[in-house]
């Protein structure tokens, strides 16, 4: 008989959490897992389109169940609500296990799933919260939030080493908690000829290509990045950057590139462009030579994953989640350190060998550590 497995995750936009949920949901075995997924509606308002964790979910026949209030934001009556109607949900579907992602879902869906009783609460970390860049009080009361989903569910996932070091030995969790790292199937890459096409047309073909790729928010350090590239067009150094995505900070790293005289500026020598969110971009990532995160806050990076697979030479954050993919095949840097950030940009884009020795590096180290076989298979184990 096979087991219902019920994933709950606030937001149906698409991010790492939402490709964790999507790469569980599709690849488990169907003969042994009846699988549903609920999330919020994050809606394309400007498109009227569903989020696009539920429009690639239902081309795979995933069935979806919405709950309209679950929303990021903090709103007392919309947390009852969400409360009220996750309940409703789990007295219906009675799923066998119900496995829970992001900080809201996490915290909400644990307390309606101990109301109705459910019997195998799981809960994956995608990093924790109050590694944030905020002020102490929030950073305290969202540890204290995230403690009280740890004790509510039977067991948690954590992503990254630092991140299970730091958590196993908290009052009551050192035995629901376990360390299952993310993992990607083998991808399909456009040649970098066409994959440079696709993204912004035809290239300088002897200009270095810097990417990145995420979420425009605070998190990811977008700000450190855009002031790097600046102190390397200072140093008189050519390359080109595209900062790959969109979000909240989208205009303001925008205006912070034309002060600094580098947005979109084709007749310098270097200069950032900013294509916005491309769907599936992860087949184009054979465009960089040079991959960066300059994230204060991650949990397990897809991306990294990705642009390993590439062959790029990946410069990232000395933080938890990108060190557990980096290790000693890439450069750490501090962050919130543009100067140190541009020197290690600089020595790689000077050194095309360097660029390729850690490009086929940190391949073989994904390939070896980090596939979807082995996060499928632990998964199972834990369920």
């Amino acid at each position: 008989m096979r087991k219902k497995v019920l994933f709950l995750i606030t937001k149906s936009n698409w991010g790492g959490a939402q490709r964790y949920v999507y790469d569980l949901a599709t690849s488990l075995p169907k003969d042994k897992f009846d699988i549903v997924v609920s999330c919020g509606d994050s809606r394309n308002k400007a498109e009227g389109l569903p989020g696009l964790l539920i429009q690639r979910l239902e081309r795979e026949s995933v069935r979806i169940i919405l709950v309209p209030p679950l929303v990021r934001d903090i709103s007392i009556m919309k947390e009852f609500a969400t409360l009220k109607e996750l309940r409703t949900i789990f007295q219906n579907e009675r799923p066998d296990i119900l496995h829970l992602n992001s900080s809201k879902a996490g915290g909400v869906g644990a307390l309606a799933a101990r109301m109705s009783n459910i019997k195998n609460i799981v809960f994956t970390s995608h990093g924790l919260p109050w590694n944030e860049d905020r002020n102490i009080l929030s950073r305290s009361l969202i540890f204290l939030a995230s403690y009280l989903t740890f004790l509510l569910c039977h067991k948690v996932i954590l992503i990254s080493e630092n991140d299970f070091s730091r958590v196993k030995n908290l009052p009551f969790c050192r035995k629901k908690m376990f360390l299952i790292q993310n993992g990607i199937a083998p991808i399909n890459f456009n040649s970098r000829e066409n994959a440079r096409r696709e993204i912004m047309g035809t290239p300088i073909k002897d200009t270095p290509w810097i990417g990145t790729v995420g979420e425009f928010t605070r998190n990811k350090g977008l700000t450190y990045l855009v002031e790097a590239a600046s102190l390397l067009k200072k140093r008189g150094l050519a390359f080109r950057m595209s900062i790959i995505g969109d979000g909240e900070d989208l205009s303001k790293i925008k205006q912070q590139a034309m002060k600094k005289r580098l947005y979109n500026n084709l007749d310098s020598p270097a200069y950032i462009d900013l294509p916005g969110f491309i769907p599936d971009f992860a087949r184009n990532l054979k465009a960089f030579e040079i991959f960066v995160l300059a994230s204060v806050k991650e949990g397990l990076p897809y991306v990294l994953l990705e642009a390993g697979q590439a062959e790029c030479a990946v410069v990232g954050s000395n933080i938890s989640g990108i060190k557990d993919v980096i290790g000693d095949a890439g450069i750490l840097v501090e962050p919130k350190n543009p100067t140190a950030l541009a020197e290690i940009l600089e020595r790689l884009l000077k050194n095309p060998t360097l660029r390729q020795t850690f490009g086929k590096k940190l391949r073989a180290r994904v390939e070896k550590e980090f596939s979807l076989e082995r996060m499928l298979k632990e998964t199972v184990a834990l369920y």
